[in-house]
């Protein structure tokens, strides 16, 4: 293990594995041999993030200990072998991204409690806020988009540290994506462009845990799954700003298929302006509340490689 390894390093300046060269071969995989062969290639895939990567290995570890017990009622065992499945886990989703994109067929769900909310939401001419994570597969949610003309979606993301796998996306897919603006390129003319979007009845979708790009970037410590990790404000200062309806989305895979959740969270459009320091933390807190149940039930679906909590090798 390298000495640049143990040494704590922000997410985003942790570089992303594989070429995309051979993230292209494993496209041209699973389109023209199908998806046996490119399950049999995606293990030893797997298996070579697995060995090179130990910084990954430390922390999927330390989430898995602490989700098990509330997913399973007892501590993980053969934690190896659960690291491996998570890692498995990932590499699944990564493809699925490149599928949802390219317009192959996915068995995408969703429940009619939760189409009728989505619809509803939709049909208001609102617009909105729809708080995302790094649990599932939020790519499908927004390929989603091209389905209907009346659902227009504008991503906030990181998109440097992925710019291979963008790159992978571009090059193979040849679709219209969504509109992404990139999160560390945030300024009040973009706060307009979103509150724009909204107001022309759009959605604006942004993932509320991960830590901000800049190491000044505000966070809060939020208790998650037992222990204090630093959730950044941004999302929630950008709620409180946009004063809209805001919403959680969210994508698992289950077996075969992908179900997908869409729930109201909060609306802000009457929020005071003495009241949002307090609403923040509250929401901050209920965000945090609403993750820990997302990974309970599908603990192996939340991709964050990196470390996370205070007591971590940050």
């Amino acid at each position: 293990m390298s000495a640049t390894d143990e040494a704590p390093r922000h997410w985003a300046r942790i570089q992303e594995s594989g070429s995309v060269a051979g993230m292209r071969i494993m496209v041209w995989i699973r389109r023209r041999l199908g998806p046996l062969p490119f399950r049999f290639m995606l293990v030893w895939v797997i298996l070579y993030y697995y060995l090179r990567r130990p910084l990954a290995r430390r922390a999927s570890q330390r989430y898995l200990r602490r989700i098990w017990p509330l997913h399973a009622g007892h501590p993980p065992r053969g934690l190896k072998r659960l690291v491996l499945r998570h890692f498995w886990a990932f590499g699944q989703s990564l493809m699925d991204k490149v599928a949802a994109w390219s317009g192959m067929p996915l068995d995408v769900r969703l429940e009619a409690d939760h189409r009728a909310r989505l619809d509803t939401a939709i049909r208001s001419g609102r617009g909105g806020l729809m708080l995302v994570s790094h649990h599932g597969n939020l790519e499908i949610c927004s390929a989603m988009s091209e389905t209907r003309d009346d659902f227009h979606v504008t991503q906030l993301m990181h998109t440097r540290n992925a710019e291979k796998f963008n790159t992978l996306l571009d090059r193979s897919t040849q679709r219209r994506g969504p509109e992404i603006v990139e999160v560390s390129e945030i300024t009040p003319a973009t706060a307009m462009r979103l509150a724009e979007r909204i107001n022309a009845g759009g959605f604006v979708v942004i993932a509320a845990d991960r830590e901000p790009l800049a190491d000044t970037g505000r966070t809060r410590d939020i208790d998650f799954l037992g222990e204090p990790a630093p959730f950044p404000e941004g999302p929630f200062w950008l709620a409180a700003l946009l004063r809209c309806p805001i919403y959680t989305l969210g994508c698992v895979r289950e077996g075969g298929h992908h179900r997908v959740t869409f729930e109201a969270f909060d609306d802000t459009s009457t929020l005071r302006r003495r009241d949002r320091e307090h609403w923040r933390e509250t929401a901050m807190q209920r965000y945090a509340a609403w993750l820990t149940e997302q990974c309970r039930h599908y603990p192996l679906q939340w991709f964050n490689f990196f470390p996370f909590w205070h007591t971590d090798d940050r």
